[in-house]
């Protein structure tokens, strides 16, 4: 896939995708990002995880804790917010109805 039209993708989703993750339990970056890749998002590196959850935490979207690690370097765990649950609610549906009507289009020229 071309990278420059996978970034715009990403662009678009990918606060979405993290508050959803999110809203199965709190989790640090590095869990996240292996998390999307896991999912088949994709690798996603820190230079464009990290802002995502700085403007999220900004935003009141997500709460932030530093917690020590048992082997290793401390953590920076978010979790989110009453907030995150309804920008997670309004935003995944907004989503859901715009990709509707795009898979259905691409189903079709692709299939023909």
């Amino acid at each position: 896939m071309d990278s420059d039209r996978r970034g715009q993708w990403l662009r678009g989703v990918l606060d979405i995708c993290v508050l959803a993750l999110l809203s199965e339990g709190e989790s640090y970056g590095y869990q996240l990002a292996q998390a999307l890749d896991a999912a088949g998002v994709g690798p996603i590196q820190g230079g464009t995880l990290y802002p995502v959850l700085l403007r999220l935490q900004k935003t009141g979207l997500v709460t932030a804790q530093w917690r020590e690690g048992s082997a290793g370097p401390a953590r920076k765990y978010y979790r989110l917010t009453d907030d995150g649950y309804a920008a997670l609610r309004t935003g995944g549906s907004a989503w859901l109805t715009f990709v509707r009507p795009v898979n259905d289009i691409v189903t079709k020229g692709v299939t023909r």
